[in-house]
């Protein structure tokens, strides 16, 4: 999917449904002229639900969408009927869309299953019918409530894509390579910075009939963090992924350096990003002897995972879905007790 069809990120104007109001209603029969009050009560004013659809994956059908209104609730009637609730309006979104307030940033949801239903806003509710105000000391009410008012508020419908495993590297590391042999996805490929400028996601096929998704996320620069690149924008992503997979060329000057602005920059954008389980895959190793091969593996850190891959001549890919798969299904650790 082109750039220009993928949208991550829309503001929408929505506005809830006001409650009917209650009946005034007095019942009056040809045998039963004083049959007291028997207004019905007004229908509840229309909810705005956010709902999420598995066959989404962008916010781009709701681009030109600004402005999402529910209907009101109807008044109420005679004979104590109450009036009909006003109807719903339903958002759908794709999995992994937050809910915020344009204002406030605060979030409101967050919608990560099919089907999953969120009240954005609530319908105003309807007004009690005169019927509830008669006692036996006034009997003969003839007033009821209005409906309540329905609620307006910007608000920004924000995607991170789900994924199992992130892509983190800087542009040209051989991520949308990688995506491609391991995946039948089809990520655009060529020799230049910023090839890749929208996610993309892809599903790895492992033993056993298994499988995990795997998202490519555009090319991280340093100083991402700070608004430089395009990697801001689109390293929340990186927020949804249970694993992160670090590329990094083996043609690099220092790849244990690069390893480190890569992480760098997630630290500065979300500290919590540095919970998660890493693994580090040494790209483009068909460039590289057994004597250079050696020489950076005694550089990288020793608690970190890491493999030597390559993607055109597809060595080492067995083993990083190995790793791949052993991180994704590592059991918690166990709470700490005291003693």
């Amino acid at each position: 999917m082109s750039s220009a069809n993928f949208i991550d990120h829309i503001r929408i104007e929505c506005r809830s449904g006001k409650g009917g109001a209650g009946s005034r209603h007095m019942r009056r029969e040809k045998y039963i002229p004083k049959g007291g009050p028997d207004g019905g009560d007004g229908g509840r004013g229309g909810h705005i639900i956010l709902r999420g659809n598995p066959q989404l994956w962008t916010l781009l059908h709701l681009r030109y969408t600004k402005h999402v209104i529910a209907k009101d609730g109807e008044v109420g009637s005679a004979n104590q009927c109450s009036g009909r609730m006003g109807e719903d309006r339903y958002i759908d979104v794709p999995l992994g869309t937050v809910a915020k307030d344009s204002g406030t940033g605060e979030p409101i949801c967050e919608i990560t299953e099919a089907g999953q239903e969120a009240v954005l806003l609530q319908g105003g509710r309807g007004g009690l019918g005169n019927q509830h105000f008669h006692s036996a000391t006034f009997q003969t009410p003839r007033f009821a409530q209005p409906g309540e008012p329905g609620s307006e508020q910007w608000v920004v419908l924000e995607l991170k894509v789900l994924a199992d495993v992130g892509l983190v590297g800087f542009p040209n590391a051989g991520k949308s390579t990688l995506l491609s042999v391991v995946s039948a996805a089809k990520p655009k490929i060529a020799d230049y910075p910023f090839t890749t400028l929208v996610p993309n996601l892809g599903i790895v096929e492992y033993r056993g009939g298994m499988s995990f998704v795997m998202a490519d996320i555009p090319g991280i620069i340093e100083g991402a963090s700070e608004g430089k690149g395009i990697g801001l924008r689109f390293l929340r992503h990186i927020e949804r992924n249970s694993v992160l997979l670090f590329m990094v060329a083996a043609d690099s000057p220092d790849i244990k350096a690069e390893y480190e602005v890569l992480l760098n920059e997630l630290r500065q954008y979300s500290p919590e990003l540095l919970h998660k389980e890493r693994i580090l895959a040494i790209s483009k190793s068909d460039l590289l002897d057994e004597e250079l091969t050696k020489a950076i593996r005694k550089e990288l850190p020793k608690d970190l995972p890491h493999t030597f891959i390559s993607s055109v001549a597809q060595t080492g890919l067995d083993k990083l879905k190995d790793m791949i798969w052993a991180k994704l299904h590592e059991p918690a650790p166990a709470p700490a007790t005291g003693a």
